[in-house]
């Protein structure tokens, strides 16, 4: 196997990789800020420089040159090579800035060319904390500046479109953000202008940056020139835990991160899953966050009026246990986790009721045949495999006429905003509701009212439209937690340590909810249906083990990127 040696350590390798990536994938930091390795490399940056050398080879033999130690004779290029597009062959020697003078003198002084006339504003600026500029000059750039003449101006404060600002005077030119457009999105929208020391981003005349997909060249962007409208000015990154999660806005579910200050998310950024969205997110996704944190419930209601969480168990079991399960509705929710649909349908087996069905909320048009679906749901899969099958309105509704409904069972949905029902035809039959907002059309009809955690207050699992189950985990607590939650939740130094004597810290911003997996327990005991686990792990574990559908779908499985499960069925 050909073998490359790196900063006199030896490497086996396969293929024609590229040095910058091979360096990166095998832990071995360069730095650099125009290479993105789902793009072309302009290797515009110059910042991965690196020295190069290959064996003598003696024309005779054919043979690499050997000098008195019987070690090969390297000769190096007399000029330092980008690494981003260096390819590597067999016997090749690279000598990055940890081994040679050369290359670290060489990135300095790029570094004091980016940074003559980049402005010295990082203390207002968005991207500092997590700023690869800011980190690389601190790492690999003069201790000072030499330069004393007047910076360069360029525009500031310049909407791109709805959701991307652009700082002109930050840009270093890496072109990531107008590569994006060309070659990922295809959109076209951004180019650069003006030349030298005065270029920059920029729409063409007449377009507006407005792409589904147009907030991803804020992750692209290694310094703060293209920064959120929405997120500006909000927060700085060191206040903010992050927590690795999925989005819900579709049936894809991207990966993402979840960024909480003060227990309310702030915003939503891609992360990195080449099974899934592989580096990207969509629009809708990243500007989806305010829905955790607006419209929550206060608590679980009875009969419209506050009431605590026994009281509410104790009333959801009164008014089932006198109705035969036949009787009985149960709606089960393509937005809830695997695990709440699966404590549902056991409680419906349980009551001798249908086993549950689910409302789908198609979308026609709305998908693009990348990271958006017509399907507006995150867990669709995930029913269809528990065996939950989208609801027959036309059936539903004859029954509903004909007195055979006597009380339905909603598991965080709202049937009656998706035309399921009417309000009037739902007030003279028990309804008990788990909900995630205020602004629930079901709600001012529910006898029981369960306020149920969302997708950044939980633990459960999603399955997406390609058969791809992954894990949630909690972002932000709730005011009743649960071990299983304080065991997965991550808070920043200011959650963690905020106190009601703080003025910064908002008590209220804790949402008294719980999971579908603590709230479908404790009505069932009342039943006299048992349901004893010690928490989701424990569940889908069992799922895993009784449900072909989700063989190999335990939470040590999916860990943070998930595992495709295996088609079942026309329906799957």
């Amino acid at each position: 196997m050909p073998k490359v040696t790196i900063d006199d350590q030896v490497f086996e390798f396969e293929g024609r990789p590229k040095v910058l990536q091979f360096c990166l994938d095998h832990g071995i930091e360069l730095p650099h800020f125009c290479y993105h390795p789902a793009m072309s490399i302009p290797a515009n940056c110059r910042q991965c420089l690196v020295e190069v050398g290959t064996p003598v080879i003696d024309r005779e033999t054919g043979q690499p040159k050997l000098d008195k130690d019987g070690h090969p004779v390297i000769q190096f290029m007399p000029k330092l090579m980008t690494s981003c597009s260096q390819d590597i062959t067999d016997g090749m020697v690279i000598r990055t800035h940890r081994t040679s003078e050369k290359v670290a003198r060489a990135q300095e002084d790029t570094l004091e060319f980016l940074l003559i006339n980049h402005p010295l504003d990082c203390p207002i600026c968005d991207q500092a904390g997590h700023c690869p500029l800011q980190i690389q000059a601190y790492k690999y750039g003069p201790e000072g500046s030499r330069f004393e003449f007047r910076k360069v101006h360029k525009p500031k404060h310049v909407p791109l479109g709805p959701r991307v600002m652009l700082d002109a005077e930050r840009c270093i030119n890496c072109t990531r953000c107008t590569r994006f457009t060309d070659e990922i999105s295809k959109s076209h929208q951004l180019t650069i202008i003006e030349r030298g020391v005065r270029n920059y981003p920029m729409t063409p005349p007449g377009v507006v940056f407005d792409e589904p997909y147009s907030m991803n060249v804020i992750d692209l962007c290694p310094v703060g020139a293209l920064t959120s409208i929405d997120f500006r000015f909000k927060a700085r990154i060191w206040e903010m835990s992050s927590a690795p999660s999925i989005t819900t806005t579709n049936a894809k579910g991207s990966n993402c991160y979840y960024w909480v200050r003060d227990n309310l998310v702030l915003r939503v950024t891609a992360r990195e899953n080449m099974a899934v969205n592989e580096y990207w997110l969509p629009d809708e996704d990243r500007l989806d966050y305010r829905k955790f944190n607006e419209n929550r419930p206060e608590g679980p209601a009875v009969d419209g009026a506050p009431a605590s969480w026994e009281a509410a168990y104790d009333r959801a079991a009164e008014l089932l246990r006198g109705i035969d399960g036949r009787g009985i509705l149960f709606l089960g929710s393509a937005y809830a986790t695997v695990e709440d649909n699966y404590l549902l349908s056991k409680l419906a087996e349980a009551r001798g009721a249908d086993a549950p069905v689910y409302i789908p909320h198609i979308e026609p048009g709305h998908g693009d045949g990348w990271l958006r679906t017509d399907d507006r749901t995150p867990n669709a899969q995930g029913c269809e495999r528990l065996g939950i099958r989208p609801v027959d309105e036309a059936a539903v509704r004859a029954k509903m006429e004909a007195g055979e409904i006597r009380a339905v069972y909603v598991l965080e949905d709202d049937p009656v905003a998706a035309g399921l029902f009417s309000a009037a035809e739902l007030a003279g039959i028990p309804v008990i509701l788990h909900h995630y907002h205020t602004t629930n059309q079901t709600l001012p009809v529910a006898d029981v009212a369960l306020p149920a955690a969302m997708v950044v207050e939980t633990v459960g699992t999603y399955v997406n439209c390609d058969g791809h189950a992954q894990r949630v985990r909690p972002a932000k607590a709730i005011r009743s937690v649960h071990r299983w939650l304080m065991k997965e939740l991550k808070l920043g130094r200011p959650d963690r340590h905020g106190t009601p004597f703080d003025r910064w810290y908002n008590e209220g911003n804790q949402v008294d909810c719980q999971p579908g997996w603590v709230s479908l327990p404790e009505v069932a005991a009342r039943l006299g249906v048992e349901m004893k686990y010690r928490g989701p792990k424990q569940i889908m574990a069992e799922v895993a083990a009784t449900n072909p559908a989700f063989a190999g779908a335990t939470y040590e499985a999916m860990g943070l990127l998930g595992v495709r499960l295996e088609a079942v069925g026309e329906a799957v």
